[in-house]
């Protein structure tokens, strides 16, 4: 009779990377337009004859339509499957970067970075939950750690490229070079990316995603109005009246609807607040006020696009080199000192900018830029899988779609606020340079408030409940 011996379990597969891979292209992709525009505004302004307040919609609207439609996307994906939006979202995201290079005037170009950002909603909306369903344990938190830093350097990428293809071959390059890579992308998510379980019997709430996004339309609209023609104009009083009545509706909608876009119990979990806060303020004071500092730079004090291009990627840089670097030892130590303390740190950072008036050049405000980017690089990829982790399983996709809807809403407000606050210094390179560190004060100030309360509704509660 032959020996018998007990037969050695089956290796584990590791995991393939190449969803993963698929995702981070997407991510790329959709990330890079947030500031790729950035420093070639004012190319863009001499060409298309944009005034200030255009040029801050071509940056802002995008933002604006990604945080508004990004809950609602992740609705309706749950009911439609998430790789099928994601999809729909490239295919849309490529033909709109393809009319944003074609526009002739500035309200061509504003259209068609409006259809951009409703594009980049559905596909942030369900990059985030289909490489959650495809790892798991370590595997998820090195994946969302991967997404982050591909995120910084989308951004490092949009801020140093788009001045250098303005320079070199024209603003309508910085859309024209990515259409090759939406090709790719395509191909890549159609190929590996792997339908979720939809939601049986849920419906999509509309009502709530109309008023959502009216609520942040409204906000942001009046504020650049404000600054642009004062704040008493009746551009801005409109935008005034129609925020309040749309955040009105959607409180009210969303307490009446069996299926809300967000369920209000959620905002009864501190640690879910936390994450909102954190998520908000850090992008608004990190990355609002790029837009502004690339105006101070290029028309303040005389660098090219170029230049600039190089001075503010330090910022991406840095904050790469950290996200690659510890983000990997962050997720196990407490949410509410590494989001809130990475916030607090960006926030002095920004008040570091005081250095201008010593110095009005790009030299001073290299200290903001390190620490900011510091920071960014700290929380960047740590919030998803802490939002997830905040609230019940059930709604862990709700969770980190919201979280990355306050961070755009974020970056959207903290556009729209820096611009307003530095147009009302005045012309002349004394009200500019008086007028960039305003801006980043407020930020600064923000910040490290913000860190300091999210850092407390995150803390460690009795027995470790993340939904306490």
């Amino acid at each position: 009779m032959p020996h018998l011996t007990s037969r050695a379990e089956p290796a584990v597969a590791a995991p393939s990377w190449v969803p993963l891979i698929a995702a981070c292209v997407g991510t790329f992709l959709l990330l890079i337009y947030t500031s790729i525009v950035t420093v070639a505004l004012p190319a863009i302004g001499a060409e298309l004859g944009a005034g200030y307040g255009q040029l801050q919609w071509i940056v802002d609207v995008f933002t604006v339509a990604l945080a508004g439609l990004l809950l609602g996307f992740g609705s309706l994906s749950d009911l439609l499957g998430r790789k099928r939006v994601y999809l729909a979202g490239l295919v849309l995201f490529s033909v709109a970067t393809l009319a944003c290079g074609l526009s002739g005037t500035p309200g061509e170009l504003i259209a068609a970075r409006v259809v951009q950002g409703v594009a980049g909603a559905a596909m942030f909306a369900t990059i985030l939950p289909l490489v959650g369903l495809t790892y798991e344990g370590r595997d998820r938190a090195r994946a969302f750690a991967v997404w982050g830093t591909v995120a910084g350097v989308a951004s490092a990428v949009g801020t140093f490229s788009g001045g250098v293809l303005a320079q070199v071959l024209g603003w309508r390059w910085i859309f024209f070079v990515s259409l090759p890579i939406c090709a790719v992308a395509i191909v890549m998510a159609a190929t590996s990316l792997k339908e979720g379980p939809r939601a049986r019997g849920r419906t999509v709430d509309y009502p709530g995603i109309a008023t959502f996004s009216l609520a942040a339309t409204g906000l942001t609209y009046s504020v650049i109005t404000g600054g642009d023609r004062g704040w008493s104009s009746a551009g801005a009083v409109i935008g005034y009246l129609v925020t309040a009545v749309a955040i009105g509706a959607f409180v009210v909608v969303e307490r009446r609807s069996s299926a809300p876009m967000v369920p209000t119990d959620l905002f009864a979990t501190r640690r879910f607040l936390g994450v909102l806060l954190v998520a908000f303020s850090y992008y608004f004071a990190g990355f609002g006020a790029l837009p502004v500092i690339s105006l101070w730079l290029q028309n303040g004090t005389g660098l090219s696009s170029a230049a600039t291009s190089a001075v503010l990627a330090l910022q991406v840089v840095v904050f790469v080199a950290v996200s690659a670097l510890i983000s990997g030892r962050l997720h196990a130590r407490s949410p509410g000192r590494v989001l809130g303390g990475a916030t607090m740190l960006l926030g002095f950072g920004c008040l570091t900018a005081v250095a201008v008036l010593l110095s009005p050049t790009w030299i001073a405000l290299l200290p903001a830029l390190v620490l900011t980017g510091i920071g960014a690089g700290i929380v960047s990829p740590v919030f998803p899988a802490v939002a997830i982790a905040s609230v019940p399983a059930e709604y862990g996709g709700t969770a980190g779609a919201a979280a990355n809807s306050s961070r755009q809403l974020g970056l959207a407000l903290g556009i729209a606020v820096s611009g307003a606050v530095y147009a009302t210094r005045g012309e002349g390179s004394a009200g500019a340079t008086h007028g960039v560190l305003l801006v980043l004060l407020v930020c600064g100030v923000l910040a490290a408030v913000s860190g300091l309360t999210g850092g407390w509704l995150l803390r460690d509660g009795s027995g470790g409940n993340a939904q306490e």
